[in-house]
């Protein structure tokens, strides 16, 4: 059985003092949690909130890593400095960072190959666009992301990789897929990994549901049976509403 894992994207939300207090408001709302619970604040709230976590069962994660361990990058943060102050799991390639920042499929790609290298589990983001979904080319778009983050990794690490399914137009807009749309493509996605590494590995690896998941529809979304977490937005920014999905999470 696949731990199923509740991570919550805070994107540029909340300073320390701000991230401090919601991160002392959901420890005891969590603390009994069967799935794995982990954050993922800004930059600057990362030192501040992993004092506040240490000893419970709340991991620490971070929205982005770049590919190279140091150099003249300015702005950017690397595996080992990230995984020096307790972050385990690191975000790649969400949508908004393919929109704003001009993240590709070969940047995901050799960031992810970083993370695992510097001991961070990559949360890796796929997902359609609108026109994409209405062209009836989700299938061919989820499948080439997903074979393309994978370039070069072996199986050994590519069964740590988790995976978010994050349907684009459903980010942000309050649409979600229905359980069903969204069950079809992480066994799309789950299918892909079969091919590239074999049914062992893609037994194992775990596929979040990323599109508008919070605590009314977690409940359906997580009884589904290749959905193996949420990737949450809004919604982790509410204590009472992030413990509601962790709690639908078995």
């Amino acid at each position: 059985m696949r731990t199923k894992i509740i991570a919550g994207n805070w994107k540029m939300n909340n300073n320390c003092a701000e991230a401090v207090e919601l991160v002392k408001e959901l420890k005891a709302k969590v603390a009994d949690a069967k799935c794995e619970v982990v954050i993922c604040p800004s930059f600057t709230s990362l030192c501040c909130v992993a004092p506040e976590i240490k000893g419970t069962n709340i991991k620490l994660g971070a929205q982005n890593v770049h590919f190279a361990q140091n150099g003249a990058f300015t702005g950017e943060i690397s595996a080992d400095m990230l995984k020096s102050i307790g972050v385990l799991y690191a975000i790649i390639g969400h949508s908004e960072r393919r929109q704003y920042f001009g993240e590709t499929d070969e940047t995901v790609n050799k960031r992810t190959i970083a993370a695992l290298g510097g001991g961070l589990i990559p949360i890796v983001c796929v997902g359609e666009h609108l026109e994409q979904r209405e062209q009836g080319i989700t299938e061919k778009v989820v499948v080439e992301q997903t074979k393309l983050a994978f370039t070069g990794i072996s199986a050994a690490d590519a069964e740590k990789v988790v995976i978010a399914y994050e349907p684009v137009w459903a980010i942000g807009t309050g649409k979600t897929a229905t359980s069903e749309q969204a069950n079809e493509v992480c066994a799309i996605i789950r299918n892909t990994i079969k091919a590239l590494y074999g049914d062992d590995v893609a037994a194992k690896i775990r596929i979040q549901y990323g599109g508008s998941m919070n605590d009314a529809n977690a409940a359906e979304l997580l009884g589904m049976s290749d959905i193996d977490g949420g990737l949450i937005g809004g919604a982790s920014l509410k204590a009472d509403a992030f413990a509601v999905i962790v709690k639908a999470a078995g």
